[in-house]
C-alpha cells in the first residue's frame, strides 16, 4: 500500500482513539452493574437506606431489599428462595451456616437495642429503673411487643422482672416493629409498647412518644450482621457490598440512625 494511503488511514484511527476510550468508560460501569437481591431485617432499615443509596451511587449496581422480621428470613432461607446478600441477626446467620447454606464471609452491621414506646396522647410510664418498669407493665392495660428478634428479648425481660403470666394475659404480638407501631397507634388506655429503638423512631412524627430505652440492667442488643450464600450468581457484585458495609463513613450512616457498632 503506498504510504501516503498508510498516514491517511492512520489519522482518523488516532482521532478515535480518545472517543473509544471515553465510550468504554462509560459502557464499561453499566456492563458490569448487577441487580442485588438483598434479605435484611427491619430494625436497620432506618440505617441501611442512605447506606444501599450511596453503594448504588457509587458502583452503578441495584439492590433490591425485602425487609422482614428474623422468622420471615428463615422461612425464605428454608424455602430457597435466591438471594445475593442477607442481613439478620447472628444466631439466624450461625443456624444457617451450621447447614452449610450461608458461606464463611461474615461483616457486622451493628447493634439494636430494645426501647419503650407509647401513644403520644397516653400516659408516660416510669422506666428508670426495673422496679419502675415492672410497676409500669403491671399497671398497663395492655402491653405490645412482636414475635420477632425484639419480642424474643422482650419475653426475657420479662421472665427477669418474674411479671411474665401477668403481661402474657394482656399481651398483643404484631408480626413485627412496624405492627406493634401501628397497633399502639389504633390502641387507647394504657398502653406500652417495646420495639427496637430504630423502629420507634421512625413512628415519632405519626403519634407515637418514645419514652427511652430499657434500664441499663435489662437492656439487651440484637447483634446484625451481612453474609453471602454458600454460592451465589452475584458474588463479585455482592462482595463489593460486603466492603461497602466495612467503610468508615457507611458505619457513621448506620450509627445516626441507632444503629450501635457492633462490640
Amino acid at each position: 500500500m503506498p504510504t501516503f494511503l498508510k498516514f491517511q488511514l492512520r489519522r482518523p484511527a488516532r482521532r478515535l482513539r480518545p472517543l473509544l476510550c471515553a465510550t468504554l468508560a462509560v459502557v464499561a460501569p453499566i456492563a458490569w452493574a448487577a441487580d442485588i437481591a438483598l434479605l435484611s431485617g427491619g430494625a436497620v432499615e432506618p440505617g441501611l437506606k442512605p447506606v444501599i443509596a450511596s453503594f448504588e451511587s457509587a458502583t452503578g449496581h441495584r439492590v433490591r431489599i425485602t425487609f422482614n422480621p428474623a422468622p420471615q428470613i428463615a422461612v425464605r432461607i428454608d424455602a430457597g428462595e435466591p438471594w445475593d446478600v442477607v442481613i439478620a441477626p447472628t444466631a439466624v446467620l450461625d443456624r444457617f451456616a451450621t447447614a452449610a447454606r450461608i458461606g464463611p464471609e461474615r461483616v457486622a452491621v451493628g447493634r439494636v437495642g430494645v426501647g419503650i414506646a407509647v401513644r403520644s396522647d397516653a400516659p408516660l410510664p416510669e422506666i428508670g429503673d426495673a422496679d419502675s418498669l415492672r410497676r409500669s407493665l403491671v399497671a398497663a392495660d395492655s402491653v405490645v411487643f412482636n414475635r420477632a428478634s425484639t419480642g424474643i428479648l422482650v419475653e426475657g425481660v420479662l421472665r427477669r422482672l418474674d411479671i411474665a403470666s401477668q403481661v402474657d394475659a394482656k399481651a398483643m404480638r404484631p408480626a413485627d416493629g412496624a405492627a406493634v407501631m401501628e397497633q399502639l397507634l389504633r390502641g387507647r388506655g394504657r398502653e406500652i409498647g417495646f420495639g427496637a429503638i430504630t423502629e420507634i423512631l421512625l413512628f415519632r412524627d405519626r403519634g407515637i412518644r418514645y419514652v427511652g430505652p430499657l434500664p441499663p440492667a435489662l437492656q439487651t442488643f440484637t447483634v446484625y450482621a451481612a453474609a453471602l450464600p454458600a454460592s451465589g450468581s452475584r458474588g463479585e457484585a455482592a462482595r463489593q457490598l460486603l466492603d461497602h458495609l466495612r467503610q468508615p463513613a457507611t458505619r457513621a450512616m448506620l450509627a445516626d440512625a441507632g444503629v450501635d457498632p457492633a462490640p
